[in-house]
């Protein structure tokens, strides 16, 4: 397991933008990384650096890495209001969860954003 927190959350206006981070007391290079809203899979870093998107964030968000490998972002634009919730950091070495999307031996205690008018 790795130690994660997430910064960057915070409201905004319809069509604003946000960059969510989240810091790991630890290398991220080797694991698989995601981002979760409400507990329910909107990006994925894979250890293979493949990317995956929910539909209904695909196109607007962007998951990655720094250069040191120990700070994820989701990079956040056309924000709409069903984008409003928690958003929560997950990593793990497993590629099967990677694959599956769930079940992430590592958490951060996530940060809320929120979408209005």
């Amino acid at each position: 397991q790795v130690r994660l927190r997430e910064s960057g959350g915070g409201s905004v206006q319809i069509g604003g933008s946000l960059r969510l981070s989240c810091a790991a007391a630890g290398d991220l290079g080797s694991r698989c990384t995601a981002w979760f809203r409400e507990g329910v899979a909107v990006a994925r870093l894979g250890q293979d650096g493949r990317t995956w998107y929910a539909d209904s964030v695909k196109g607007r968000f962007t998951i990655s890495k720094d250069s040191t490998k120990t700070i994820l972002y989701l990079e956040m634009n056309e924000l709409q209001p069903e984008d409003t919730g928690m958003y929560s950091c997950a990593a793990d070495s497993s590629a099967w969860k990677c694959l599956i999307r769930t079940n992430f031996n590592s958490w951060g205690q996530g940060t809320q954003v929120t979408v209005s008018s």
